[in-house]
């Protein structure tokens, strides 16, 4: 594994981001870990957020590309973080542009916010996490609805590989379905690689009975 996906990993816990026990997902599926991007929180956090992005977006899409968009709310400052990151790291000039949940009427009208869209425009999406693909389903439609451009990629922070709307993980579905490219800077497997049975910080992150409540997730809906 990759130094720097190992790095991401450790930072996740340290935000406080990557958590594991007893939740519910945005689909409504009862799991042992969850991911909040919410909670990076600070000028430095992000700044590191975004350079984690950048060299997964680098990695997989190259930079090849002229818009990245990160859907309202949280997507907001992911695009921010990352369009910077790119600037800073490979002296690459992308646009940011993200969606207002209202259309606004007056000033800055419209629905989008930071840059237009164009025709011509090739876009990467970013988001937090894909957990059965339906996100994106509102995102690519106000992403063309700006004009003739072409959405080439989707990158979030982890992939939970698991089940999407069928047996096939969402990422694989957002592929096969939509025609984009995915990545993520971790999976799941390899975040519970990197610390089963190991410890961080004096502590054992996932030990015998996290990993078989992992384990048994993904039994259940864990993707071919």
């Amino acid at each position: 594994m990759e130094q720097y996906k190992q790095e991401f990993i450790e930072f996740m816990i340290d935000c406080n981001v990557l958590k594991f026990g007893d939740f519910v997902t945005k689909s409504g599926r009862k799991t042992p870990f969850f991911v909040n991007t919410g909670f990076y929180r600070t000028g430095a956090q992000l700044r590191r957020l975004g350079q984690y992005y950048a060299k997964a977006i680098e990695s997989k899409f190259g930079l090849d590309f002229d818009v990245l968009f990160g859907p309202a709310y949280k997507g907001i400052p992911l695009t921010v973080a990352a369009t910077i990151a790119i600037s800073e790291e490979y002296g690459k000039d992308i646009r940011y542009c993200s969606n207002r949940k209202e259309v606004k009427d007056h000033g800055d009208k419209g629905i989008l916010l930071g840059s237009p869209i164009e025709d011509g425009d090739k876009v990467v999406i970013i988001e937090d996490v894909t957990t059965a693909g339906t996100s994106i389903q509102e995102t690519l439609p106000i992403i063309k609805a700006q004009g003739d451009v072409s959405p080439i990629g989707l990158v979030v922070s982890v992939d939970r590989m698991e089940r999407g709307q069928g047996t096939k993980s969402a990422l694989k579905e957002i592929e096969e379905k939509y025609g984009l490219k995915t990545t993520a800077i971790v999976t799941m497997a390899e975040v519970v690689e990197h610390l089963y049975n190991k410890e961080y910080k004096g502590k054992v992150i996932i030990d015998d009975t996290l990993k078989a409540a992992i384990d048994a997730y993904y039994s259940q809906y864990g993707a071919e």
